[in-house]
């Protein structure tokens, strides 16, 4: 995927987060990466750090938490089949991202909504029970 001159410069962390298409900029990948959302070989880091391949990083990007392996280094943002081609990610991170994703599905069914809006009569009766209770 990259070529012998590009390999022989080091990638920052940020700018490899960018290309692999975690984040949509770098400063969003900076911020994450300052904010301890990003781990690198189980450790927090810079935006600087030089990425290796072989590297482990944890990512949490809002519910979802990744574990990923770098395969190859590139600074410079591509499609996002090529992207993918930069990492892989284990499997105990897939089954991991799956379970809490069948945990939310479930916990959201289990909380029906209500079945119409109230009505005008409804919400009087809703604002005189929280004036009588101090609401």
């Amino acid at each position: 995927m990259t070529s012998p001159a590009e390999s022989d410069n080091k990638v920052r962390l940020d700018k490899w987060l960018w290309a692999a298409r975690f984040f949509k900029t770098r400063s969003l990948a900076k911020d994450a990466i300052e904010g301890g959302k990003v781990h690198y070989n189980d450790q927090r880091c810079k935006p600087g750090r030089a990425v290796e391949p072989g590297a482990r990083l944890k990512l949490r990007q809002g519910f979802q938490e990744r574990t990923v392996i770098v395969d190859d280094v590139s600074d410079r943002r591509r499609s996002a089949p090529e992207a993918q081609m930069l990492y892989h990610e284990t499997d105990d991170s897939v089954k991991h991202r799956e379970d809490l994703a069948w945990q939310r599905k479930t916990m959201q069914a289990a909380q029906l909504p209500p079945a119409r809006r109230p009505s005008k009569k409804d919400r009087r009766n809703i604002q005189r029970f929280k004036d009588q209770n101090g609401i």
